[in-house]
C-alpha cells in the first residue's frame, strides 16, 4: 500500500522563504535520508521555500529523484503586520479557523491548501515525500487529529514526519530520530 509522508522542514535560519538550513539543519538532511533508507520513495514533492527543498535535497539526490515544486504547500501566512502578540494570535488561530489577521491567511485556507496535494497524491501508486512547514502542516494534521491543535504544533520537532493514510484518514507520526 502506498503512503503519504508528510516531512516539516529541517531546521533553519529564519522564517523567511530564502532562509537556509542551520549547520544542524544540514546534519537533520543527512538523518532524513537514513530515516527513509529502506521505503522506496516514488515522488518528492516540496514547499518552495529554500529551507523545504534543502531539506530533502540529500534524499532526492540518492533516489535519483526530481522534486516538484508546489506553491501550495508554502508556509501560511499568519499576518503581514507585525503581531508582538504573534504567539497569542496563532493559538487563536487553532480554535478559531476561519480567524484572518491583516494580510495573512485563515487555517482552514491553509489546511485546504495542503489537503489538495496530499489528497491527490494519496490516490496514487508509490509512496510520496511532500516537505513543508510547521505552521500549514500542524492545521492539516490537526483536521485528523481533534487533540493536535496548538500543542501539537509547539511539540513539532525540525525535522518531523508523519504519515496520512488515505483510505483510514487517519495522520501517525513516525519520526523517531
Amino acid at each position: 500500500m502506498s503512503k503519504v509522508y508528510l516531512i516539516r522542514h529541517c531546521k533553519a535560519e529564519g522564517q523567511e522563504p530564502e532562509a537556509p538550513l542551520t549547520e544542524e539543519g544540514v546534519e537533520q538532511a543527512a538523518a532524513l535520508v537514513r530515516f527513509f533508507e529502506n521505503t522506496e520513495v516514488k515522488r518528492i514533492i516540496s514547499s518552495p521555500f529554500k529551507r523545504a527543498i534543502d531539506s530533502i535535497q540529500p534524499l532526492a539526490e540518492n533516489e535519483k529523484l526530481d522534486i516538484h515544486i508546489n506553491q501550495n504547500l508554502s508556509e501560511r501566512v499568519l499576518s503581514t503586520g507585525n503581531l508582538p502578540d504573534w504567539l497569542e494570535k496563532l493559538e487563536q488561530s487553532f480554535s478559531d479557523t476561519e480567524l484572518v489577521f491583516e494580510g495573512g491567511e485563515s487555517a482552514s485556507d491553509a489546511e485546504e491548501r495542503m489537503s489538495e496535494v496530499v489528497e491527490v497524491e494519496s490516490k496514487k501508486e508509490g509512496n510520496t515525500l511532500i516537505v513543508s512547514h510547521g505552521g500549514i502542516m500542524s492545521h492539516f494534521l490537526s483536521k485528523y487529529d481533534a487533540g493536535f491543535g496548538f500543542g501539537g504544533w509547539q511539540r513539532l520537532s525540525n525535522p518531523d514526519v508523519y504519515v496520512f493514510d488515505g483510505e483510514k484518514k487517519t495522520v501517525e507520526r513516525v519520526w523517531d530520530e
